[in-house]
């Protein structure tokens, strides 16, 4: 998850007032339950896990996926997000996690209660640094299938997230192409990151169209981008809150609901540059604002 600076904020009072009550939920496009990648508030949770947790379910999330968790048990996590009213179902783990350590891994998920594992980077066919070739790309989808098998066995649905790492083309392929291709969908899933997607100057629509029920979960977030954004000027990309960049969802979500069987949403908030519950707070009144 890559940092990127932040625009200031421009306007949203009658936005967050539509959230203002204590413990407001509510259904977002294709019915499906409010929800929050954790990673957006990373740095809130190792200073007071529990009062996080308790703000993330005021601003009017049910759901959560996580990510960068301070070090807990998962019995303490578990009554953590139980107490917030939260339910915890997706988790972000690693290459090795899924892969070397798996068996510790999925303990750990079942006990927080995850219907979902999803490894959010790629690994290495062997030891060496530089970019990845299409022989690793290959490799990790040889090891994701391996994964998915196992953790299908095990009642939990195992799945990949993209950055915009995944479009730069290696040998003439597209690595996240590739992925699509060889990992097979009766032990994979993709959780398509709709806002790297569009920073890697690609189009959600485009990939669900191409390639039909592939795609379960997404991770929505908004960007401000120049009118030629592409793989060579993702750094040109500056994170704002949902509906105030250049990414429209309407066109996303109503493609998913066309050829696609996505059951969760999560928002991701990079980084602040307003207080963060009232971040919060804007981007969830976009998902409630948001008709397709």
């Amino acid at each position: 998850m890559e940092p990127v600076t932040r625009r200031e904020f421009i306007g949203g009072a009658a936005a967050i007032a539509v959230l203002s009550a204590s413990n407001i939920s509510f259904a977002i496009p294709l019915g499906l339950q409010p929800g929050i990648q954790l990673y957006s508030v990373r740095d809130q949770m190792a200073k007071d896990f529990e009062g996080t947790l308790a703000a993330v379910r005021k601003a009017g999330y049910v759901e959560v996926e996580s990510a960068a968790l301070p070090k807990k048990s998962a019995a303490e996590i578990r009554k953590a997000l139980d107490q917030a009213g939260l339910k915890c179902v997706s988790s972000h783990r690693s290459f090795d996690d899924v892969t070397k350590n798996l068996d510790a891994t999925t303990e750990f998920e079942k006990t927080i209660g995850v219907s979902n594992i999803i490894c959010p980077g790629p690994g290495r066919r062997s030891a060496g640094r530089g970019p990845l070739t299409i022989d690793d790309w290959k490799y990790n989808a040889e090891e994701f299938n391996k994964t998915g098998e196992k953790l299908k066995n095990a009642g939990i649905t195992f799945g990949y997230h993209n950055h915009w790492v995944e479009f730069a083309p290696v040998g003439g392929k597209v690595p996240y192409e590739e992925l699509l291709s060889l990992c097979e969908p009766d032990k994979t899933t993709f959780e398509m990151d709709c806002g790297w997607v569009k920073v890697a100057g690609h189009d959600p629509v485009d990939l669900m169209k191409k390639y039909p029920n592939r795609f379960s979960m997404f991770h929505v977030k908004d960007f401000h981008l120049p009118p030629d954004i592409s793989i060579a000027k993702h750094d040109q990309a500056k994170v704002t809150e949902l509906g105030r960049g250049s990414i429209d969802y309407r066109p996303v979500f109503a493609q998913a609901a066309k050829n696609q069987k996505v059951r969760h949403a999560f928002v991701e908030q990079e980084a602040f540059d307003i207080p963060w519950q009232e971040s919060l707070k804007v981007d969830a009144a976009y998902l409630k604002g948001l008709t397709i």
